[in-house]
């Protein structure tokens, strides 16, 4: 599958622990977005994910899932964790079961909820729990609307964004989903966190700009951690 694949052989044992260490130890360009949202750059060597993402992706295939209105999204998705979030014209809501395969989705592998807690904490969120995480692959041309993430159970818990790939850009409009918004470039390594006043804003994602990334292709690859149940 092209922008999953990799030549790159990854770390292991103590140097995976080590090359860990050295980007927290360096992981201190924060930006504050907005009250509640924190961009922490180049928080994570992505590298050290890719396997996981490959071996989540043999079980619950990428699909473009459908809109309650009929349309197809631009991103394919998929899911981890004990609930993964689906939708077609039955509209949004979170699954125990992947509707492809009828089976669970594969677990959430102990790397992935690491960070998403970690990286909770470092923005001021300690002690998330993450249930689920949605994996969604956007090529050139994909973009994501102004949306509200809404369909927790949990509405303190905050969410933990992971970008992967090419370059994106994020904005948030707020409280509404129309008005003045604020916009930051995300690159591969970047995480957002947004909790607190920010946990309802709505934010999306412009529509994406052809470049290459040296590791994943023409592909930007996002990971969003929620506590859903």
């Amino acid at each position: 599958m092209r922008g999953v694949k990799s030549n790159i052989m990854p770390v292991a044992g103590q140097e995976m622990k080590k090359a860990s260490m050295m980007r927290d130890l360096f992981a201190s360009d924060t930006v504050d977005i907005c009250p509640g949202m924190v961009l922490l750059r180049q928080f994570v060597d992505t590298a050290e994910l890719q396997p996981e993402l490959e071996s989540i992706l043999t079980v619950s295939p990428l699909r473009r899932m459908q809109t309650s209105r009929g349309f197809y999204l631009s991103v394919q998705s998929s899911n981890c964790g004990q609930l993964g979030w689906v939708s077609d014209r039955q509209g949004y809501r979170y699954s125990t079961l992947d509707p492809l395969t009828g089976q669970s989705w594969p677990a959430m592998p102990k790397a992935f909820r690491a960070l998403a807690q970690h990286a909770a904490e470092c923005a001021g969120f300690p002690g998330f729990m993450p249930d689920g995480c949605l994996i969604n692959q956007y090529q050139p041309g994909a973009q994501m609307g102004a949306h509200q993430d809404r369909d927790e159970a949990d509405a303190d818990a905050p969410i933990v964004s992971v970008s992967m790939g090419i370059d994106a850009r994020f904005f948030v409009t707020g409280p509404e989903r129309r008005g003045r918004s604020s916009a930051v470039d995300l690159s591969d390594g970047d995480v957002v966190v947004f909790g607190g006043p920010a946990r309802h804003h709505y934010h999306g994602v412009r529509k994406l700009k052809f470049s290459e990334h040296p590791r994943f292709g023409a592909v930007r690859w996002n990971l969003t951690f929620r506590k859903a149940g």
